[in-house]
């Protein structure tokens, strides 16, 4: 049966996106909360994770799997965020967004120095993509 070793490559996955260094040393923590591969669409997994942001923190520049769409939804505070070329936007408690496959996410902060922020980000990926969030160099822009 495959669902075993489909959910241990999801299990994986959620593990290495809950520890990349770069995020720990910028004031947020990544947390995986929830992963299923979704059994009416083969080859795809739902993944969950909470990013807590300190007062001040941010996520570095990154991009995300190719095959990622993500919903984004801020739980407390405001995050500031930028997809792409787009405008950066605040977005507050209860607000959402989402990034389309293929996107780069710049601006990813808590917009307060003062108070934490946290924002649960919902991943529907390839189930055989390892890496759901891959720093980007400024030069690689």
């Amino acid at each position: 049966m495959q669902i075993p070793s489909i959910l241990a490559a999801c299990a994986a996955l959620a593990i290495a996106a809950a520890t990349p260094a770069p995020a720990h040393e910028t004031g947020s923590t990544v947390t995986p909360t929830f992963q299923q591969a979704i059994t009416n669409i083969p080859g795809k997994s739902l993944i969950a994770v909470v990013v807590d942001y300190a007062p001040g923190g941010a996520s570095p520049s990154h991009v995300h799997a190719k095959s990622a769409f993500i919903f984004g939804y801020v739980l407390s505070g405001e995050i500031e965020s930028q997809v792409n070329d787009g405008p950066t936007r605040v977005y507050r408690t209860g607000e959402s967004f989402y990034e389309t496959p293929g996107s780069r996410h710049p601006v990813s902060r808590n917009a307060s120095k003062t108070t934490p922020a946290k924002l649960l980000a919902v991943f529907v990926v390839d189930t055989d993509d390892k890496e759901l969030t891959t720093p980007v160099k400024q030069n690689d822009r």
